[in-house]
């Protein structure tokens, strides 16, 4: 935001200090990030910054460590890379496979927290709905507990989740299912903020209008409300669907070996042979994020819009 031009010298200062502290945070929460990346194409097997990097030589620079996510546990890696090749990436290939099970798992993860937190949001933006505050309290409270905690009651409860009513059913643990209720219930607080945020700003007489125009409450809903609220419902499903795409601890109490997900993946990496693929899965993560972060941006400014709209 510019000064106007009758800002006092200490106003401007003050300003110039202000952007300096913007910059400052920015590049402190950036860096990370933006040292990832050149590494993810270092030629050598290294976690820093080689000589051939630093000087920006070609040779320093190599694609080696993506193709190493393509092979890693195909069956013949160094066949030629016809149709069997890519049949065999898309069927052996581990890292293939992690990303086959987060899209899959975070799919379905996203549509049940998506469904269940706009429900919840819905029945909490309502005045006449009694202990709102502490019935969004306990909702929200799997993005407040520590995830150590969560993951920890989560594990026994699918080892044997109808032990409470004194039989048994069989366990979650091991299973997609218990994978994704338990992404989607840590799914759900990110939907539930989102949505009633976005229900804050919506302008009941609208339904009161629908309502005298003979319209019922399920095409009210489907016609007036829904439409104005769905940008802050897919901002929450985009949100439920990266909490579960980077999901590692819940993932280490629940999954087996058949449910391994990309941060899974990476922490085996780390733990039993650290490889700068790491960094290149990283890379992509990063990527996959700012795609993401976007497309929230983009859907909140429309939201605004729209809100701006019903107000008038």
């Amino acid at each position: 935001m510019a000064l106007p031009t009758y800002a006092s010298p200490l106003e401007r200062a003050w300003h110039a200090t202000y952007l300096v502290i913007c910059v400052l945070v920015f590049v402190f929460l950036i860096s990370p990030i933006l040292v990832i990346v050149p590494l993810s194409f270092n030629a050598e097997p290294y976690f820093t910054y080689t000589e051939k990097m630093l000087s920006f030589d070609a040779e320093g620079y190599s694609m080696r460590w993506y193709d190493s996510l393509l092979t890693s546990g195909m069956q013949a890696s160094e066949a030629v890379r016809d149709g069997a090749w890519w049949s065999d990436l898309w069927h052996n290939a581990d890292w293939v496979k992690a990303a086959k099970n987060s899209v899959i798992i975070g799919f379905w993860a996203t549509i049940l927290s998506t469904i269940l937190g706009t429900l919840a949001a819905l029945g909490l933006s309502r005045p006449e709905m009694p202990w709102r505050r502490t019935i969004m309290a306990i909702l929200i409270s799997p993005m407040i507990v520590p995830i150590i905690i969560v993951a920890t009651g989560m594990f026994f409860f699918y080892s044997n989740p109808c032990a409470i009513f004194g039989f048994g059913c069989g366990r979650l643990t091991s299973t997609y299912t218990g994978v994704v209720l338990a992404h989607a219930a840590l799914g759900i607080p990110f939907v539930i903020i989102t949505v009633t945020a976005t229900l804050s700003g919506f302008d009941q007489s609208l339904i009161r209008a629908a309502a005298s125009l003979g319209a019922n409450p399920r095409r009210t809903f489907f016609k007036v409300v829904m439409p104005l609220i769905l940008p802050g419902v897919i901002s929450g499903g985009l949100f439920a669907f990266v909490t579960s795409f980077d999901e590692v601890v819940a993932v280490l109490f629940i999954a087996g070996p058949d449910q391994q997900t990309i941060p899974r993946e990476m922490w085996s990496g780390i733990r039993e042979q650290i490889s700068p693929a790491i960094l290149a899965v990283a890379t992509i993560l990063v990527v996959i994020s700012i795609a993401l972060l976007t497309v929230v941006e983009i859907l909140r400014r429309r939201s605004e819009r729209l809100r701006g709209v019903a107000a008038h």
